[in-house]
């Protein structure tokens, strides 16, 4: 994927922000966007204000950041930056170009954090699941901003990366999930089939069998799914 200029970057979480909004993945002033800027495009981040409502965001007013999350311009950062932080250093140790996360209150991954889950949000209920998702640990509540929630999801990606798993969503338990990807777009893609896949398992009442061991490999040798 080419880079983004900062301006591209500012205009592009302007949009996803807008189209998320639109579509009910956000309300409110819930959920933030962070892009990661090359050295070509000055270092840093970016990153949706604090209480900005996604659907109405300026890319004038954004809050721009130098590379250690200190703030440089535009309106006060949202406080998620460490989180996003965080998530940006463990998750390029195995895929460098890892260029954008984004949290939202999703309603459906929300409800099912409400249940006992276990480890892990969700099973392998469908294939695209598996092949644009992937595992999605559950992470403690902790109150919005806690810096120990950070540290618990830097573990969590270190952990599945480690394993030959890598991972492209967290579930912060009662609050929503965090996804990441190579651009807004790209996350927002691993989002919605996330919340979809959620959504499938409240509609169905009894929750559905698993795909088999077998299933799941045949997605890994044909579409390499990282599962």
């Amino acid at each position: 994927m080419t880079a983004f200029t900062e301006n591209q970057a500012r205009e592009e979480i302007c949009r996803v922000g807008k189209s998320l909004f639109e579509r009910g993945y956000v309300h409110a002033t819930a959920g933030n966007i962070s892009v990661r800027l090359d050295a070509s495009a000055g270092g840093g981040f970016l990153i949706t204000p604090t209480d900005a409502c996604l659907g109405f965001l300026d890319p004038a007013r954004l809050a721009r950041l130098d590379a250690d999350a200190k703030q440089l311009s535009g309106d006060t950062a949202s406080k998620t930056i460490a989180l996003h932080a965080g998530i940006y250093a463990a998750a390029t140790a195995f895929d460098p170009a890892t260029r954008c996360v984004i949290h939202t209150h999703s309603t459906h991954c929300v409800a099912l954090s409400l249940r006992a889950t276990g480890a892990e949000l969700l099973p392998a209920f469908t294939p695209y699941f598996v092949m644009k998702v992937g595992h999605v640990p559950v992470i403690s509540y902790h109150r919005p901003g806690d810096p120990a929630a950070a540290a618990l999801v830097a573990q969590a990606i270190t952990r599945y990366g480690r394993q030959g798993t890598p991972i492209r969503a967290v579930m912060l338990a009662r609050l929503g999930p965090n996804v990441w990807h190579h651009s807004p777009a790209a996350a927002m893609a691993v989002l919605e089939e996330l919340e979809e896949t959620a959504r499938l398992l409240c509609l169905s009442g009894a929750a559905p069998d698993p795909l088999s061991a077998a299933q799941i490999e045949e997605l890994r040798q044909t579409f390499g799914a990282p599962w």
